[in-house]
């Protein structure tokens, strides 16, 4: 699917409601988790695995991978607006398509979470702006998985993602540079739009690397 076709898909599902400012919600623009799901394809090939979406908020992440042939998604979502959401969202695509599709209402790293057999994870956390390390439990949930590999939106500000990884035996590389777009959400933002910088980061096991040297070097 070409990220274009991709990205219309997208966006024409429910938004995230937005409505936590605790959690730190912002929503995935279906331009931006387009073409990242589809580098997320290209480099762990998503077709006929199990992706499990943490801190999935409508479902974007994990419904554009079952638009680009996941077979099953598991999303895992705190908020019961947002959850809500998603079931609503994956309701609209299950006629299209027989891939299972499930959500999980649970905070990751706090509550027990019922998955199995996952093949990639992937995940636009809170970035703990409004509540510090509040990424932390759930990079190491992640990081705990017997998956392929994990991949995760984080604001290119953030140096504590390779120490972090490498902790827990896992190594990174950035694949995506962009623009994330903060609308203004809750009644605190002064600014009509607002963007910052972020890297989606992949993390992999020693010695499956997919991003050449040079392009590494290139992002730092």
């Amino acid at each position: 699917m070409r990220p274009k076709h991709l990205a219309i898909e997208l966006s024409k599902l429910i938004p995230h409601p937005c409505s936590n400012v605790e959690l730190e919600q912002y929503a995935t623009e279906g331009d931006l988790a387009a073409y990242w799901m589809l580098g997320v394809d290209q480099l762990d090939d998503v077709g006929g695995k199990h992706v499990l979406d943490l801190c999935a908020g409508n479902g974007i992440l994990g419904l554009g991978c079952l638009l680009i042939g996941a077979e099953r998604v598991t999303m895992v979502e705190a908020d019961p607006l947002a959850a809500e959401v998603a079931r609503k969202n994956c309701q609209n695509l299950k006629s299209q398509f027989a891939a299972k599709t499930s959500v999980i209402e649970a905070f990751v790293g706090t509550d027990d979470i019922d998955v199995s057999d996952v093949d990639i994870i992937v995940m636009n956390p809170p970035w703990g702006v409004q509540s510090k390390r509040a990424d932390r439990v759930i990079l190491q949930y992640a990081f705990a998985q017997d998956v392929e590999a994990i991949h995760v939106l984080h604001s290119a500000k953030a140096t504590h993602l390779e120490s972090l990884a490498k902790d827990n035996g896992w190594e990174v590389e950035g694949i995506l540079e962009s623009k994330f777009r903060l609308p203004p959400t809750y009644s605190h933002h002064s600014k009509g739009k607002a963007f910052t910088d972020i890297i989606c980061w992949r993390f992999y096991r020693s010695g499956n690397s997919k991003i050449p040297i040079e392009e590494i070097d290139e992002l730092e």
